[in-house]
């Protein structure tokens, strides 16, 4: 108990004496602090004593494509974390090869009266996809909100990454270590969050190297969003001649290096690669992967105070609420040939450690 007492309070940012005082419900505590203390119950796994539980103030439904790639776990959990803090219940809902549609899913969420709805990379982001099934569910009554893949045709708040700003960034740091050649591995074309990611690519190699738009689109590669779609993409990249692949997901940088060394060749020595993402565990693959840090946490809380301003009527703008990525560089990245050509440039002055990995933030 000493221990988990000292475990809280050090989460919450007050003495054991305080955390103490709350689980046992006595009074001479202000709300704030009151709050802090239950909300490191929640983070830390500690289930509240019965008394201090908050009734539910109704079922959250999340749909998301997928569990295999780790960025949507992390989504599920701090959305979790988000509505648990507010009174929810949060009703996890996945899409499985073979199984449920996304329009299964809403309806069995709706049949069981959640009071909301989130769908994470869904139908949504899909251009090809008939948006008169979300005009149907706002008819229905039933508020959401749509993370990453915005679409002028939905009546419904959006939370997305700056994926044009996520490929500068990339290029920026390539072309700065010397690459020239740069490919980018992304999904399939009809996805907007893929469209955009071309449209940043297409821009920064223009802007940075001077390439036409048709030559920059002949070093694009679609493939799946998964590690086997990532080694297809960049097997085909690095055939093109590309010394630098830039990947739409953490999980295809990952099957990148495994396309370059099935061709003898190193990393970082020979390829660099980026991902994107900055999923868990990433900074401890072999080498630690240089990604796009998506901001999970602050698009997850904007999405969860979004919905609850629905439900609570008192909708915010439809429009799309675009969140800044981070450049995070580890052990992926170095030199390109012509940086090594050249004369050493001098060295930086050094930055803050990333306890997950050695990091360069980057702002763009």
């Amino acid at each position: 108990m000493t221990a988990r007492l000292a475990d809280i309070a050090a989460q919450a940012g007050v003495s054991e004496a305080t955390v103490s005082r709350v689980l046992n419900g006595k009074s001479g505590v202000a709300a704030g602090t009151r709050q802090s203390v239950l909300a490191a119950l929640d983070l830390l796994g500690y289930e509240r004593p019965v008394r201090l539980r908050q009734r539910s103030a109704g079922l959250i439904g999340l749909i998301i494509p997928e569990l295999e790639n780790p960025i949507f776990p992390a989504f599920a959990q701090l959305i979790g974390q988000a509505l648990t803090r507010r009174g929810y219940t949060l009703v996890l809902a996945t899409q499985t090869p073979g199984g449920s549609t996304e329009d299964e899913l809403v309806e069995m969420l709706v049949e069981r009266g959640v009071a909301g709805i989130v769908f994470t990379s869904g139908l949504h982001a899909d251009s090809t996809a008939d948006t008169e099934r979300y005009a149907r569910l706002r008819g229905q009554g039933v508020p959401f909100v749509l993370i990453n893949g915005f679409s002028p045709k939905i009546d419904a708040p959006f939370v997305s990454p700056d994926d044009r700003g996520a490929v500068r960034l990339a290029v920026t740091h390539l072309t700065a270590l010397g690459h020239r050649r740069i490919g980018l591995a992304v999904g399939q074309r009809r996805f907007v969050p893929v469209q955009r990611k071309i449209e940043g690519f297409v821009a920064a190699t223009r802007d940075l190297l001077g390439q036409s738009e048709e030559e920059s689109r002949r070093l694009v590669q679609h493939s799946l969003f998964s590690l086997e779609g990532g080694q297809a993409a960049a097997g085909a990249l690095l055939a093109a001649g590309c010394t630098a692949v830039v990947c739409a997901s953490d999980m295809m940088a990952l099957g990148a290096i495994r396309a370059a060394r099935t061709r003898g060749l190193s990393v970082p020595a020979d390829v660099s690669v980026v991902g994107f993402d900055d999923s868990a565990l990433i900074a401890f693959t072999d080498p630690p992967l240089t990604t796009i840090r998506q901001p999970v946490a602050a698009m997850s809380q904007t999405a969860v105070d979004a919905l609850l301003e629905e439900i609570g009527g008192t909708p915010t703008p439809h429009s799309e609420f675009v969140f800044m990525p981070e450049l995070v560089v580890r052990g992926s990245t170095a030199a390109g040939p012509s940086a090594r050509s050249a004369p050493a440039p001098a060295a930086p002055a050094p930055s803050a450690a990333d306890p997950r990995g050695d990091r360069t933030p980057s702002a763009y």
